[in-house]
């Protein structure tokens, strides 16, 4: 899998902070690396340096995956390292919903009987009369 860290001008400590961006990609999609062939960060001060204020920097994730379309996630904070650590949560809770997703349709698709949970909790919703 690459990485690949994009910084705007107006963020500093540029070398130790890619770093540190790497390895959270890293833990965040750990899991799913076989399906996640490239992740984009691109990081940033959303005030562009002029002012400061809550929500002031930016993280957004983008991930290539195989055979899906692209997953992309944002998140603002008032520190880079907290737009990091919440766009790496996002990322992954992404992941497992669109990778979870496929997985079902693989299942539907091959007949093998194994019901996913959506198709459970509908089953469960039904009435008796629906059945």
């Amino acid at each position: 899998m690459q990485v690949q860290v994009n910084t705007d001008n107006h963020v500093e400590g540029r070398e130790k902070l890619i770093e540190h961006v790497e390895g959270v990609i890293r833990d965040a999609v750990d899991r799913f690396e076989d399906q996640v062939t490239h992740v984009e960060a691109h990081l940033g001060d959303a005030n562009s340096g002029e002012k400061s204020g809550p929500d002031d920097m930016r993280c957004m994730f983008e991930a290539r995956l195989a055979g899906l379309k692209n997953i992309a996630v944002k998140y603002q904070a008032e520190s880079l390292h907290l737009a990091i650590e919440g766009a790496a949560d996002k990322l992954t809770k992404a992941l497992e919903s669109a990778l979870g997703k496929q997985q079902d349709n693989e299942r539907r698709r091959a007949k093998t009987g194994e019901l996913s949970a959506d198709a459970v909790r509908s089953a469960d919703d039904a009435g008796p009369a629906e059945r």
